[in-house]
């Protein structure tokens, strides 16, 4: 396992930049810089499925990937990135919370996806505008307000009447979201934790 691996799924908060940037001046291919990342974040994601780490540690390896992510950026050209597909992610309508989903967010890009990220708050047609825009095949919802199931309702029910339900598979999540709310909203699965929304994501792309 490579330092750079090690120090992300060791949440080293001092000693990743500084290798990342040592090895960057070395020459190394910011590519495989950032595959060790992933392979970092897929080992946080473990460590937490495993109860080793929680939120706030989730929380904190996302910082770190996002920090890593922006040292590489300027060193990485246009289309050297190859992506496992695109999700298009956000918070329902009404509902303010974004904790969840930025963790979630942080992990779908580790893992090798495109975020769409579409904030908070959003009404059902930003989100079929996003899908209609980006070609996504993975809508991601978040939702932490038991009073916000109406407008994952609605979001599901807005992308069904653009055409587009039977092209996109969606996942939604969030504190109070249960097999019950796939079943009234109509969306396809729910994830319980982020490295639940990882697997859904990549399992609706195959």
């Amino acid at each position: 396992m490579s330092n750079i691996t090690t120090y992300l799924a060791e949440l080293k908060m001092e000693e990743l930049p500084q290798e990342v940037e040592k090895e960057l001046a070395a020459g190394k291919d910011p590519k495989e810089i950032l595959a060790e990342c992933q392979e970092g974040m897929v080992i946080v994601g473990e460590k937490f499925a495993n109860e080793e780490y929680y939120v706030s540690d989730l929380i904190m390896s996302g910082v770190l990937f996002k920090e890593v992510a922006a040292l590489l950026e300027p060193h990485l050209k246009q289309g050297d990135v190859e992506y496992k597909g695109k999700v298009v992610l956000g918070t329902v309508e009404n509902d303010v919370h974004d904790i969840g989903k930025d963790i979630v967010g942080n992990m779908l890009k580790a893992s090798g996806f495109e975020v769409v990220d579409l904030g908070v708050d959003v009404p059902p047609q930003k989100f079929v505008d996003a899908l209609k825009e980006s070609d996504a095949k993975v809508l991601a919802l978040s939702c932490l307000l038991a009073s916000c199931y109406d407008s994952i309702l609605a979001t599901v029910n807005a992308v069904k009447d653009s055409g587009l339900r039977d092209q996109v598979k969606i996942v939604i999540g969030g504190g109070p979201v249960d097999e019950t709310i796939v079943d009234y909203s109509g969306a396809d699965a729910y994830g319980v934790n982020a490295q639940d929304a990882v697997d859904l994501c990549e399992g609706a792309i195959k």
